[in-house]
């Protein structure tokens, strides 16, 4: 996959969705093993990153099964991973949006194995 130049792919998205994960990985620090991890593996370099939990949110949300739980936006040098974690339902949302290459096989059996989850919904998006 190149960069977008004459109607060429811009990049591409894999979105994973995962269910029935061990919630003891629901953390910052594990969360910041898992996306270092996740770099190494897909030769992606690292940059900023910003987490929001249930403390960043409005009181009436702490009861919202589908809102318990904390997300981050990785930046890495060619765009990001964002990952969801519900702690209530026991799963994970995870985006990799990037315009270099990586291999969608290896991401997916590498955050299945990490969160010990069932990966329920798994699709790559061509960004143009």
């Amino acid at each position: 996959m190149k960069t977008m130049t004459n109607g060429k792919p811009y990049g591409k998205e894999l979105i994973i969705d995962l269910h029935e994960c061990d919630v003891k990985y629901f953390n910052k620090m594990s969360l910041d093993k898992f996306f270092r991890e996740l770099a190494d593996l897909t030769n992606m370099e690292l940059c900023a990153r910003h987490w929001w939990t249930m403390d960043d949110c409005p009181p009436e949300w702490k009861d919202v099964p589908h809102l318990n739980g904390i997300s981050a936006v990785q930046f890495i040098s060619t765009s990001n991973f964002t990952i969801h974690t519900l702690t209530d339902l026991k799963a994970v949302y995870l985006n990799i949006f990037t315009c270099k290459d990586f291999d969608e096989k290896k991401a997916v059996h590498f955050a299945r194995e990490f969160f010990d989850g069932e990966v329920v919904t798994c699709q790559t998006i061509v960004r143009k």
